[in-house]
């Protein structure tokens, strides 16, 4: 697992609409490691293995992350924000430092609000210095996206934190099950999009599926760990740190594929865990389901504490497992792998 490669994404801001400059990062090194790599006009970034095979596995892993674009800046020279992601907690930024991408360069501020309880997003204040609306603006501009600026730190029993680990982790993962598969000579299509958008519209994987027209997808994605405080595991599934990859249970997730990954995983002595998602899954694939008439899907997400905030947390260990199962999985799909529920029931 190249640790410092995973750290070079997760330093580089990836606010959704504003992902090229980790893309180009992810270009130079999916260049290394398939056979071809492919952008398209939304962003995403696509390396692929073996084009001419028949077999077409798209792997998804949403290189985007959770943030904020300025809106205003006041006359005092304090800029005002609209969040352009979902699922953003605005208390949770009071008190803290956030990054600004602009033309030149990234711009720190700090975040505070005149408010102490039930804060919005337009309550929010970022101070980056400046002595006036004039001087603010000539270091940023209406539009720059922003996000925070944390380090990521390890912590006890091989676990990080940081910001956007949803889903730099899954980009990551993706990358390397398609090098380890690879090198373990796999002869199936594996196409390994990094996509754009996640977090506001999905389009990246969308016209991803559509480019490649897949026989199946997987992907790979975080979800909610239920083993801290406050978290309720009655509502979709007790998930743990370290237990391993979580698969899905959903209506759209084809089952022939999880009873695959179940099998690979049992036979490596992979432990796996379980989430309920009746309904859709809230990732990437939900649209590459609805592609192509009706692509199957596989979901295996990553146990995430403190989801959309600075101090997400996560464990290498399920990192490790989830590639061996990924990569396993493409050197074992066979060219008439059958999809139909009808055959497999």
């Amino acid at each position: 697992m190249n640790k410092e490669w995973l750290l070079e994404m997760l330093q580089t801001p990836s606010v959704s609409g504003y992902e090229i400059p980790l893309q180009k990062k992810v270009m130079a090194y999916m260049e290394k490691v398939s056979d071809r790599v492919h952008s398209d006009h939304v962003g995403n970034v696509i390396g692929i293995c073996n084009e001419n095979q028949k077999m077409k596995v798209l792997l998804c892993g949403h290189i985007d992350e959770i943030g904020f674009l300025i809106t205003n800046v006041t006359s005092e020279g304090m800029v005002k924000v609209a969040k352009c992601s979902n699922g953003i907690r605005p208390f949770l930024y009071v008190g803290t430092q956030v990054q600004i991408m602009t033309k030149k360069g990234i711009v720190y501020g700090v975040v505070m609000s005149p408010k102490d309880h039930q804060i919005a997003v337009s309550d929010l204040c970022i101070d980056i210095g400046a002595i006036s609306k004039e001087d603010a603006l000539q270091h940023i501009a209406i539009g720059d996206p922003v996000c925070a600026a944390t380090s990521t730190l390890p912590l006890l029993n091989q676990r990080i934190s940081g910001r956007a680990l949803d889903d730099r982790i899954g980009a990551f993962i993706v990358m390397e099950a398609m090098r380890l598969a690879k090198e373990k000579g796999c002869k199936q299509g594996i196409y390994c999009a990094t996509t754009v958008g996640e977090e506001t519209s999905m389009h990246g994987a969308y016209h991803a599926a559509h480019y490649v027209q897949p026989s199946c997808a997987i992907i790979v994605d975080v979800t909610f760990a239920s083993d801290y405080p406050g978290v309720d595991g009655n509502t979709t599934g007790e998930v743990v740190l370290g237990g391993g990859p979580v698969l899905c249970k959903s209506s759209l997730v084809n089952h022939a594929l999880n009873q695959r990954l179940i099998a690979i995983a049992e036979r490596l002595h992979i432990p796996y865990q379980w989430e309920v998602a009746p309904g859709k899954t809230s990732t990437d694939g939900d649209v590459v389901h609805f592609s192509n008439g009706g692509t199957p899907i596989a979901l295996i997400s990553i146990p995430l504490r403190y989801m959309h905030s600075s101090i997400e947390t996560a464990s290498y260990e399920d990192v490790a497992y989830i590639i061996q199962l990924l990569s396993q999985f493409l050197c074992e799909l066979e060219d008439d792998f059958c999809f139909d529920p009808f055959h497999n029931e």
